[in-house]
C-alpha cells in the first residue's frame, strides 16, 4: 500500500507539472497573439504595457536595440505612433497594418537562478500593410500597398505570477511591393537604424553588427532557440549560412546571432 500510494502521489505531481507547463504555454500564446492584434491597430501604448518592467528588457528590430520600458516606448509610442498614426494611440482612416502570429512553438523553463520562470518562443508573420489611395495625399507614406514576412525568437518572463515579453527579437526579412511581387524588391526597403538614442530622438540605444542586419534577397536562418527535436543537436551555423548558388559558406555572410 505504501509503494502504491508513493506512486500515485509522483502521478498527481508528474500530472501537475504538465497542466503547469501547458497553461503557461497558452498564457504565453495569449500574449504574443495579444501583442499582434494590439500592433494591427497601432495601439501602442497597450504595446508596450506588455512588456516586463526589467531593466534587461527590451526590444530589437530593423538593426536596433531598444532597452528597458523608456527604450520600448521610445520604438512604439514615439517612432511608429509619431509616423504611422501621427501621435495618436490607435488606428487612422486607411492605414493597414496588420500582423498575424502564426506557428508558434513554445518552450518553457523553471529553472532560473532567480526562481522566475522563463521561456523561449518562435513566432512567423506575414504582415499585409498599405495607405488607401483615397488617403494618398494626406498620410505621409502616400499610396502604398506590401507585403512583409518576418520571424519572431522572443523571450518571456513571469512577473508576479503574469507571463510579459522580455526579449523580442523581430527579424522582418522580406518585403514585397503587391504590384510587382517581392521576387523584384530591390529598393524601398525601411532603412536599417544606424544611429542611436539621443543623436536620433526616436533611435535604438545600441546598433547590431552590420552582418548581423538580413533583408532578402539575403536567405540566411534565423537561429532556432530550440534543438533539433528527435537528434537533439542545434543546426550548425554553416547551414545557418546562405551562400550563393553552388558557392562556399567560407564566402557568404556569418550566421545570424540571437545573443549579440
Amino acid at each position: 500500500m505504501t509503494s502504491e500510494v508513493a506512486q500515485l502521489k509522483e502521478t498527481v505531481a508528474a500530472l501537475t507539472a504538465k497542466v503547469t507547463q501547458l497553461d503557461d504555454e497558452s498564457q504565453i500564446r495569449r500574449l504574443q497573439y495579444t501583442y499582434g492584434y494590439y500592433l494591427d491597430k497601432c495601439l501602442y501604448k497597450e504595446v508596450a504595457q506588455l512588456f516586463a518592467n526589467d531593466d534587461e528588457a527590451y526590444v530589437q528590430f530593423l538593426g536596433g536595440r531598444y532597452h528597458r520600458r523608456a527604450g520600448i516606448e521610445r520604438l512604439y509610442v514615439e517612432r511608429f505612433g509619431g509616423f504611422f498614426v501621427g501621435g495618436r494611440n490607435g488606428p487612422v482612416h486607411g492605414f493597414l497594418l496588420d500582423h498575424p502570429q502564426m506557428q508558434g512553438i513554445i518552450d518553457v523553463k523553471y529553472d532560473s537562478a532567480d526562481g522566475k520562470p522563463r521561456a523561449q518562443a518562435r513566432f512567423r508573420s506575414m504582415m499585409q500593410a498599405g495607405v488607401h489611395i483615397s488617403q494618398a495625399d494626406r498620410h505621409p507614406r502616400g499610396f502604398t500597398q506590401w507585403w512583409e514576412g518576418g520571424i519572431y525568437e522572443n523571450e518571456y518572463i513571469k512577473e508576479d505570477g503574469v507571463w510579459k515579453i522580455w526579449h523580442l527579437r523581430y527579424f522582418p526579412f522580406w518585403h514585397g511591393d503587391f504590384e510587382h511581387g517581392w521576387g523584384y524588391k530591390v529598393a524601398g526597403f525601411v532603412p536599417f537604424l544606424s544611429k542611436t538614442f539621443p543623436e536620433d530622438p526616436k533611435g535604438p540605444d545600441e546598433v547590431v553588427a552590420v552582418d548581423q542586419r538580413m533583408m532578402w534577397p539575403d536567405c540566411r536562418v534565423v537561429p532556432f532557440h530550440y534543438a533539433h527535436p528527435i537528434t537533439g543537436k542545434d543546426v550548425s551555423d554553416v547551414d545557418l549560412q546562405a551562400p550563393l548558388y553552388g558557392g562556399p559558406a567560407s564566402e557568404a555572410l556569418p550566421a545570424l546571432k540571437l545573443d549579440l
